[in-house]
């Protein structure tokens, strides 16, 4: 397996699907490489030279926010939001839906599994 960017990509698909195997690279972003350094989308990865390899490492160092850098700037960003208190920074902090969804139904990936309260008994149940 090739490794780019700290990343194994798959030795068996084309190198523009490769390539969005790295966090932060999608389909736009994998051609926009592949013209960068002269390869045909479509060749494997598995038949890409060294010296290939080595010009999409440093096309990524250099042009793109990939990897750890990006996960830690969208933490970052994340924290600010939180940290000035803001609307969407209190959703955040409640791991409520951040982008206006509904939570009165739905919203159960961000809310987690129900957590039920037990209902009122009648006045028959009492005797």
């Amino acid at each position: 397996m090739p490794r780019v960017a700290g990343v194994d990509i798959p030795n068996d698909k084309q190198t523009v699907i490769s390539l969005q195997y790295i966090f932060g690279i999608g389909p736009a972003f994998a051609l926009e490489i592949c013209e960068k350094v002269g390869i045909d989308p479509k060749t494997r990865a598995k038949e890409l030279m060294e010296d290939q390899l080595g010009k999409i490492n440093t096309i990524l160092e250099r042009d793109y926010v990939i990897e750890g850098a990006l996960r830690r700037q969208t933490q970052q960003n994340i924290s600010r939001l939180r940290e000035i208190g803001c609307y969407r920074g209190m959703r955040h902090r409640r791991g409520l839906p951040v982008r206006g969804q509904r939570t009165k139904t739905n919203a159960r990936t961000r809310k987690g599994p129900r957590k039920t309260v037990a209902g009122k008994k009648s006045v028959k149940e009492l005797r």
